[in-house]
């Protein structure tokens, strides 16, 4: 990995828990609650946050620019969440949802100008992203800026994570993987434990399926691992995600860059320190 795309990659290790606790702070499913949206489980809310952006998107839209999800699994949940809240009544309480969360997360640093300071430099590299083709990262940033630095800095990272998400999704179908061979072949190489891709709701048949059609490929072995060119298509898949998610962050300078990482650093602490995420996930994390 060169040493840009190495930066990258960094970049969106400290960006991602930042963005995702909002999945998994109880503020947000309080707030989805007082919408009306059942809190037993967290998917309802999940959809309804990452979807909200898109309008009222229909169950064959979000299986496909979500991707890994099985599309039965997708139909659960949308279109129904419109039959209990409108996008612009989700989208209102999702900010509310990460400015609660972010206050009882980072405390008095919501207010620091180190926390200004961040959200300034995350936010320029926002607006450096082209969103193009890029159907989640584009809904976002066509979203109306907020005001304070924290959700700033929410709101720019997230931008930045759909931009990413959006140029991984190119790259797996680029290397002829579908959605659920993405899977597989991911927990192959030890991303994580199938049972964690168990969540994005595909059967074990689809699973067994598709299994077989890599190893007719030969990207994977009898047992399930993946074979020597089964990690090097992976490892291809993430360059290329690399790649395409590197044009934002050359709108800062490389001393930027390292101060970013610096005042990204303690958030990032406040956020993996608080317990709310889980410790292994569907994407990988310091693990590719």
């Amino acid at each position: 990995m060169s040493e840009e795309l190495g930066r990258v990659r960094r970049m969106w290790h400290l960006l991602e828990p930042l963005h995702a606790v909002l999945y998994y702070a109880p503020e947000s499913f309080e707030e989805a609650a007082a919408l009306g949206l059942r809190t037993d489980e967290r998917w309802p809310s999940y959809f309804a946050w990452r979807v909200a952006p898109l309008g009222e998107a229909g169950a064959g839209r979000v299986a496909e620019t979500f991707h890994s999800f099985s599309p039965a699994m997708v139909e659960e949940y949308v279109p129904a969440v419109w039959s209990v809240a409108s996008p612009d009544a989700v989208l209102a309480a999702r900010r509310r949802a990460v400015d609660r969360a972010y206050r009882t997360l980072l405390g008095e640093a919501v207010a620091a100008p180190e926390t200004a300071e961040a959200a300034a430099l995350v936010r320029r590299v926002a607006l450096a992203a082209d969103t193009d083709g890029r159907p989640l990262a584009a809904a976002n940033a066509a979203l109306p800026w907020p005001d304070e630095p924290h959700l700033v800095l929410w709101h720019a990272a997230t931008v930045l994570r759909e931009h990413r998400g959006d140029g991984h999704l190119a790259a797996l179908v680029g290397a002829g993987l579908d959605p659920v061979e993405s899977l597989v072949a991911f927990a192959a190489i030890g991303a994580a434990r199938p049972e964690v891709f168990a969540s994005r709701g595909w059967s074990d048949e689809e699973w067994r399926e598709a299994r077989q059609r890599l190893l007719k490929r030969g990207l994977l072995t009898e047992s399930g691992t993946a074979t020597e060119a089964g990690r090097a298509l992976r490892a291809e898949v993430e360059r290329r995600t690399d790649e395409a998610a590197a044009a934002p962050w050359r709108a800062l300078g490389g001393e930027e860059r390292e101060r970013l990482v610096e005042l990204l650093g303690t958030l990032w602490v406040a956020v993996i320190g608080s317990g709310l995420l889980p410790s292994e996930t569907t994407l990988g994390i310091g693990k590719v």
